[in-house]
């Protein structure tokens, strides 16, 4: 017989400073490693990733990729949009359906911020879940109106950032 949760529940990673995805990152792989299913769904995000090519290889953790393929500067498009809003329907597949036990919508924040989704359509999802599923979103930028569904609300704070002093991002450490 499998772990399971007896009560899942919301955790939101958000704020300006690194480490939202990772610190998801990190509690599926704790998950995985308690034998629980977990679902990554990731938006936005469609290129090659270090912690892609990890998780993939975990048997307890399945990732989706619902990106374009390229970094949404200022307005998204048609291709951005649709890829989001299928993307948002899977994962709201994988969580009614109860066969995973943590699923973590990494970036969700930002696909809402960018208006690719809808911020009721994602309360309500976190309203009806089942409750044995754990719900992890993460991404800069969370609208307030989503915090009060939250159980866990953890801010990244940028105090530094790399980025300021014109450092691109670098494989393995910020991708």
């Amino acid at each position: 017989m499998r772990a399971r949760l007896n009560k899942g529940l919301v955790h939101i990673y958000t704020g300006g400073g690194k480490g939202k995805s990772t610190a998801a990152f990190g509690l599926a792989v704790r998950a995985a490693g308690a034998g629980l299913r977990v679902c990554i769904h990731q938006f936005i995000k469609a290129g090659r990733c270090a912690e892609k090519d990890l998780l993939k290889n975990i048997k307890n953790i399945i990732i989706k990729r619902c990106g374009n393929g390229r970094f949404i500067k200022g307005s998204a498009n048609a291709k951005d949009i649709e890829c989001a809003k299928k993307g948002f329907e899977e994962a709201r597949k994988d969580i009614l359906s109860g066969k995973y036990d943590l699923i973590i919508l990494d970036e969700v924040n930002i696909a809402l911020k960018l208006g690719l989704i809808k911020i009721d359509e994602v309360i309500e999802l976190i309203r009806h879940r089942p409750r044995c599923v754990e719900l992890v979103l993460t991404g800069r930028c969370c609208p307030k109106k989503l915090l009060r569904y939250a159980d866990v609300v953890t801010e990244m704070r940028k105090i530094k950032h790399p980025f300021d002093k014109g450092i691109l991002a670098r494989k393995g450490i910020e991708y």
